[in-house]
């Protein structure tokens, strides 16, 4: 927990009187934060002598508050990616003029439509959504839009000089294969009338630095080819998967995954509720299977990752992608979501119950006023440790000989709604009333799975900024990055 995120969960009435007023589960933002991620970003940029634009990935999180303070950053430095109509619609209210914002994702008509109506790029995901966007745009009378091409299943050499092995990037059901890219750029060619390539884009999913330098490589090279057709792009999109790191001791994560292993293999009690392995399984002894985990100790992670992406050789040409761009004068973009609301809020959620497991006295169940799909940390594999706030400040009488076992559970009528399926360790048992505070999950964990289940409420969220040695809050839809003549955020 870096500050002002540890600072906020010190204040445990603040935040206890949140939930009093507003109730359980209750997601709260750090909207300041957000563009301080920004800038972290726009110094590697500046770092590495590069222009273009950071671009928000706006599912990682629904929040109005984040996307207008965004909106107040430097036009030219920050952008954001819309991946749905509604987002657009959203990304536009909160302040986002048009030519701010990548439309990304598998795109409908009214999609297109809006995006090329604003100004927007288009992030094209295939040949047929290319021929569907030209044909809205000579049918309205739209301007020529601004267009990237996505590609997909980079294929190389391994070595040098066309010697080794075939190297092809994990197949993507988005973007159009580099083997098929000849259609593509015959395509651009004939709906320039319609559309400007201005760059070409990809993401992959892995955390894999030579992967994601492949591509980047692979696009700088058939920008060129892409010129010698005619076209005139100017900038590589490399997408997102910067990463966060939720554990800041190595160690620590390691002990533990080493101890899942080990109850998966029945040498040491079970971690898990039900023995569930998170992807692993015993068979005769030996543990099969990978873990269905977000790597929680990163050591690099956000714009760390994205420096030495850009430092470390790419394995073909051998010289930095850094350098490759600024040779063949290309911009870059970028599209971080869980990255760049890092430490940019936590979820609360009021303790109901607690009472023993039944089949072990030691352990408890701990049921809250939340559900899975409110804090959806297993949906994404990531495991956040709560912090327990006790009502009325920390306890006077013991309540046990130490940290307890506790499995959290949620407020549906459904076996599978467990917060977390592994066993959690708190200081002590929690009692009724009791708040659990799950940190940093602005990204993607807050309200991605969110729903009104049962009728049950889906949280609400508020934006705080610090007022000296106080607080303020405010709902999240009626932040609004404007300050008074003090300085602090109205």
């Amino acid at each position: 927990m870096d500050p002002p995120l540890a600072s906020l969960l010190r204040d445990v009435p603040f935040l206890h009187s949140l939930v009093d007023a507003l109730g359980s589960p209750l997601n709260v933002l750090l909207p300041e934060v957000v563009a301080e991620n920004a800038e972290r970003f726009r110094s590697v940029y500046r770092r590495h002598h590069l222009a273009g634009r950071v671009y928000f990935a706006h599912k990682a999180n629904r929040s109005s508050a984040l996307v207008r303070r965004l909106a107040a950053c430097d036009p030219a430095a920050v952008g954001i990616d819309v991946a749905s109509l509604e987002e657009l619609r959203h990304a536009l209210s909160c302040g986002f003029t048009g030519d701010r914002v990548m439309a990304t994702g598998p795109k409908d008509r009214e999609f297109l439509w809006l995006a090329a109506r604003v100004g927007a790029t288009v992030n094209l995901d295939s040949t047929g959504e290319l021929e569907q966007l030209a044909r809205l745009v000579r049918e309205h009378g739209l301007g020529r839009v601004n267009v990237l091409a996505r590609l997909s299943e980079f294929e190389s050499d391994a070595g040098h000089g066309g010697a080794g092995t075939r190297v092809l990037s994990r197949r993507s059901r988005f973007g159009t294969p580099v083997a098929e890219a000849d259609e593509l750029w015959t395509a651009l060619e004939r709906h320039q009338d319609a559309v400007e390539l201005t760059g070409l884009a990809y993401h992959l999913d892995t955390t894999g630095l030579e992967e994601k330098a492949r591509a980047l490589e692979r696009c700088v090279l058939m920008m060129d080819e892409c010129r010698a057709r005619g076209l005139a792009p100017r900038a590589v999109d490399i997408g997102g998967g910067f990463g966060v790191g939720y554990v800041a001791d190595a160690g620590e994560w390691e002990r533990w995954t080493t101890a899942l292993s080990e109850a998966v293999l029945g040498v040491r009690p079970a971690l898990t509720w039900r023995g569930h392995g998170y992807g692993l399984r015993n068979e005769g002894g030996t543990v099969r299977g990978a873990a269905a985990l977000y790597p929680a100790h990163r050591p690099v992670a956000g714009p760390g990752y994205l420096d030495r992406l850009l430092s470390s050789p790419a394995p073909v040409l051998g010289r930095p992608p850094a350098t490759l761009l600024l040779e063949h004068l290309n911009d870059l973009y970028v599209e971080p979501g869980r990255a760049l609301v890092d430490q940019c809020g936590l979820s609360l959620a009021r303790v109901l119950d607690v009472r023993p497991t039944g089949d072990d006295p030691t352990r408890h169940l701990v049921r809250l006023g939340m559900n899975a799909g409110d804090v959806s940390l297993e949906e994404h594999g990531v495991l956040v440790d709560p912090v327990l706030l006790p009502r009325g400040g920390p306890r006077d009488e013991p309540t046990g000989d130490g940290p307890v076992g506790v499995h959290l559970v949620g407020n549906l009528c459904l076996e599978a709604d467990l917060i977390t399926r592994r066993l959690v360790q708190l200081p002590g048992l929690p009692r009724a009333g009791d708040v659990l505070a799950f940190v940093n999950t602005a990204g993607y964990a807050m309200d991605f799975h969110a729903h009104h289940a049962q009728r049950q409420p889906v949280a609400r969220t508020v934006a705080v900024s610090a007022a000296g040695d106080a607080w303020r809050w405010c709902p999240d839809e009626d932040y609004w990055p404007l300050t008074h003549p003090q300085g602090v955020p109205a």
